[in-house]
């Protein structure tokens, strides 16, 4: 059986490395595939573009499209007709996956502050960029009744030090209302996807990728200054958080154990990975 993968940035490549791991041929399709390891049968492609022929034995098809920029003419060109040509290749080559999961993020959402969000709450993408994604998820719907869409929150994980960075040099006020933030390991993304293309039941159309504690940006930062040792000095009363909050009860449902349930767990394994040295 075959897997092919759509798309191979971190998470993608992360994914094709588990696929591998449990016994998959897995076949990358990027750009430059010459960096992809070598668990990973590289192939030149393009998805805005003509594509190359799809091994006949794919079972599996993960749509993971990167856009080179956040606007939405990018995102249509890599997510939109990325996917319908995924699709037009799958069937000029005669392919019928069992499975196809795309990539897709939970910038879909409006942002309703402190409001609880899952898989049955209505979209309103607040951006140009998330119009977009929900015209991709409507095109695989429409397209490939198998399919299944996995919503991602902000990923986070190794090479991902953005709120570190933040906390080693100062640029955080705690005094300034925090957002909530949803968020999900790198590892934990990657595992989703092969636990939703592989477990015995078939997948539902929709789930969200994201931990399971939905917190504000200042809990994280606080969390973090104190495993860099660093000071911190929160305001007595800073205010609610603005932002909304979300669920991925049914991604658990289904069997899926997180790695790192909380940011917790998630940034002390990145601090370690990192080599900082802490409390």
């Amino acid at each position: 059986m075959t897997v092919l993968m759509a798309g191979c940035g971190d998470v993608g490549t992360e994914a094709g490395l588990r696929f591998a791991a449990l016994g998959h041929r897995v076949v990358g399709w990027r750009r430059s595939p010459e960096v992809l390891p070598g668990a990973i049968e590289p192939v030149v492609a393009d998805l805005t573009g003509e594509l190359p022929p799809v091994p006949a034995d794919t079972s599996i098809v993960v749509v993971a499209p990167a856009a080179g920029a956040r606007n939405a003419d990018a995102y249509r060109q890599v997510y939109r007709e990325g996917l319908a040509n995924v699709l037009n290749a799958l069937e000029r080559d005669g392919v019928r996956p069992e499975r196809i999961i795309l990539v897709s993020s939970t910038a879909v959402y409006p942002n309703v502050d402190g409001a609880w969000m899952d898989e049955v709450s209505p979209v309103d993408p607040p951006t140009a960029t998330a119009a977009v994604l929900c015209e991709t998820e409507e095109l695989l719907a429409a397209r490939a009744p198998q399919g299944t869409v996995l919503r991602l929150s902000g990923i986070y994980g190794p090479g991902r030090t953005r709120l570190i960075d933040q906390v080693r040099t100062g640029e955080v006020d705690p005094s300034v209302p925090g957002r909530y933030t949803n968020r999900i390991h790198r590892d934990d993304a990657a595992g989703a996807i092969v636990h939703l293309a592989t477990a015995v039941d078939a997948p539902g159309p929709l789930y969200l990728g994201v931990d399971e504690e939905p917190v504000s940006q200042l809990q994280v930062l606080s969390f973090l200054a104190g495993r860099l040792g660093m000071p911190w000095q929160e305001a007595p009363n800073p205010g609610e958080p603005a932002g909304k909050r979300l669920r991925g009860d049914l991604l658990r449902a289904s069997g899926y154990t997180y790695s790192y349930p909380s940011y917790r767990e998630g940034y002390a394994a990145v601090l370690e990975g990192s080599g900082v040295r802490h409390p």
